[in-house]
This record gives C-alpha cells, sequence and structure tokens, in this order.
C-alpha cells in the first residue's frame, strides 16, 4: 500500500480525493491536514464520509514522508512551498492552479501576479490523460486541471485528433458551471441558497482557464464565457467552432467514436430520443466520466461541439487520481470505475 497525504483536505477538492482513495486499492491515507479545522474528524467536515473513516486533521507544518502528496491547497500556496513538499514525498499531485502553465510569463499575464517557484512549471505534467497519457506514465509530478479548461479540451479533442477544425477561425466556448465551482462556502451554517448565490459566477471574458485551453489545444484565438445555473454539480461546455472545407457529418461521427474507444472515460451522446439526447452534467455527478455531443451545420461549416463534465471529479479529483494511476503504473480506471446517479 502506497503511504499518501493530502494537503489541505478540508475543501471541495479534498472531499472528492478522500472518497476516491479510501477505496483506492493501492493507496492508504495516513494523513489529511487543515489548520481551520484541526484535530476535527474529516467526517464532521465532509459528511458522507460518516463511518469509513477515523482520520482527524493534522498540522499542515506536521508532514511525515510518505509515498505520495497530494496538494489540494488554495491557488498560490502550492508554489511558495514546493521545494519543501517535494522532500516529503516522491510523486506530487497539485491540484491548484499553481503548476498548470508551462510559461512563467503567460502564468502572470493570466493570473495576475510572477510565479513564486517559475523553475517547477518544467517538472510538472499537466493532469489529463486524454492528452498526455504517455508522459503521465512517468511523471513525477503532475499538475492539476482546470474544471472549465477540461470540458472545453475535451469538447475540442476529437476535432482537434481527427484535424477536423479550421483552427484559423475563432473557437468560441460557453460554459455552464454549478455552485461548487465557488469552492467550499465561507460560512457552512449558510443556507443551501444562500451558498449557491456566494458562488454564482459570470465572466464573459478573461477566464483564467482561457489559458489552459489555449496551452493544450494549441489554438490563438479562443474565448471562454462563464455562467453559473441552478446545480451544484457540474460543468457543461459548448464549444463552437468552424470546420474545414469539405468535413461532412460522418467524418465526425468517425472521429467522435475514435476518441471514446481510445479513453475509458469518454462517451459519445448523440440520441435520436429520449430526454438524454446530449450531454447532461447532472447524470455525470461522482463520476469521472466525460460525455460528449457534437452537430454540424453543412452549408457554413459551423460546429458545435459539447462537453459535460462533473467538475469535482473529471474537472479535479477524478483526473488527478487517473493521472496518478498512469504514473504509478496502474490501471488508469483503478478506483474510478463507478457510473454517475440517476435521478439526481
Amino acid at each position: 500500500m502506497l503511504k499518501t497525504t493530502i494537503i489541505g483536505g478540508s475543501g471541495y477538492t479534498g472531499g472528492e480525493l478522500l472518497r476516491l482513495l479510501l477505496f483506492h486499492p493501492e493507496i492508504e491515507i495516513v494523513q489529511v491536514t487543515s489548520r481551520r479545522k484541526l484535530g476535527e474528524y474529516v467526517y464532521q467536515t465532509h459528511p458522507n464520509l460518516r463511518g469509513l473513516t477515523k482520520l482527524k486533521f493534522t498540522a499542515p507544518d506536521d508532514l511525515h514522508p510518505v509515498d505520495i502528496l497530494f496538494l489540494a491547497l488554495p491557488h498560490g500556496a502550492a508554489q511558495k512551498r514546493i521545494a519543501e513538499y517535494a522532500a516529503a514525498a516522491k510523486i506530487i499531485v497539485d491540484l491548484s492552479a499553481d503548476f498548470r502553465l508551462k510559461d512563467a510569463a503567460a502564468y502572470e499575464k493570466w493570473y495576475g501576479k510572477p510565479h513564486a517557484a517559475p523553475d517547477w512549471l518544467g517538472k510538472f505534467t499537466y493532469g489529463l490523460a486524454e492528452l498526455h497519457r504517455a508522459e503521465l506514465q512517468s511523471a513525477q509530478y503532475i499538475s492539476g486541471v482546470g474544471c472549465n479548461a477540461t470540458a472545453v479540451n475535451l469538447a475540442l479533442l476529437p476535432l482537434l485528433q481527427a484535424d477536423l477544425l479550421d483552427t484559423a477561425r475563432p473557437v468560441i466556448a460557453e460554459v455552464k458551471v454549478g455552485s461548487s465551482e465557488g469552492g467550499a462556502e465561507p460560512n457552512p451554517g449558510a443556507h443551501h441558497a444562500e451558498r449557491s448565490h456566494i458562488a454564482r459566477t459570470y465572466a464573459a471574458y478573461g477566464h483564467r482557464h482561457t489559458a489552459e485551453v489555449i496551452q493544450e489545444s494549441g489554438l490563438a484565438d479562443v474565448t471562454l464565457t462563464m455562467t453559473s445555473v441552478d446545480m451544484v454539480r457540474g460543468a457543461l461546455a459548448t464549444v463552437h467552432g468552424w470546420v474545414r472545407p469539405g468535413v461532412a457529418l460522418k467524418d465526425l461521427w468517425k472521429a467522435y467514436r475514435a476518441a471514446a474507444a481510445a479513453n475509458p472515460f469518454l462517451r459519445v451522446v448523440k440520441e435520436r430520443r429520449g430526454v438524454y439526447r446530449v450531454p447532461e452534467p447532472k447524470i455525470l455527478a461522482g463520476s469521472n466520466y466525460a460525455d460528449l455531443g457534437f452537430d454540424l451545420d453543412p452549408e457554413s461549416g459551423h460546429v458545435v461541439s459539447i462537453c459535460a463534465i462533473d467538475n469535482l471529479m473529471k474537472g479535479a479529483a477524478g483526473s488527478a487520481v487517473q493521472a496518478l494511476n498512469l504514473a504509478l503504473g496502474f490501471e488508469e480506471t483503478l478506483g474510478l470505475e463507478f457510473p454517475g446517479l440517476h435521478p439526481i
């Protein structure tokens, strides 16, 4: 069993990591840290884990050497202590935005301040298996993924891999997000409606996850628009672009089926009948799957690609565990082989 610590385990992503790793057959969680919750049982913060663990939150400064260190800290925190964390574990998986971007200048542009450890940026492998499966198999340091960036990157994946997209034209992505994207609420006693209101967001331009889409897709002209909707978990990306001349609907079918066949957590959803004819994030709640849909206007070449995910799973903790499985030489689906909930 590989001894594992979660640094910053009181937030939503920390709770998801606990939920997954407690049942991972090769992992033993030995420590979960939190300054704010120091000394409390983890199930008092994550009540879905009641009866499943007797772990208590410990001090972040009292680290024990382990095999694997998950960092579930606020953005900007991990980069300040990365050398210290690297001394405590052979493998590090950081779920924050600190090491997602490869270029220090890009980080400063999108995050508004210089990176505290720019020499470390090139040491991390971007933790989306569908894009970096080969590199992750030898990775020692793995970065997390932005949830909205993940939904957009996966929506673009079949089009880019099959070279169907006219990359000279703009790509516009509208992402509908749930309230959990705002993070764990500052007032735990707040009513659910109040918590949803606190996390409600709208960003027409300039969302930081745009940088990850540009980096990972290679596209220059990308716009992300973010709107929160009435759900807790989930992200739904509707991506608009244009295909190359001559591309037909049958070519899209081939591309999307090929992407799903090559990636165990990608599914194509394009039904003619029924309620769930297009990707729906609610039925993915708690799962690591990403559902893809598409359509094409053959006259204009306008293509719409849709991706639905659970933002806390495929957009965060689930992708992190999937990437770790690859780094350790396990089946990448290990500990993640369960569907979402229906109805919800």
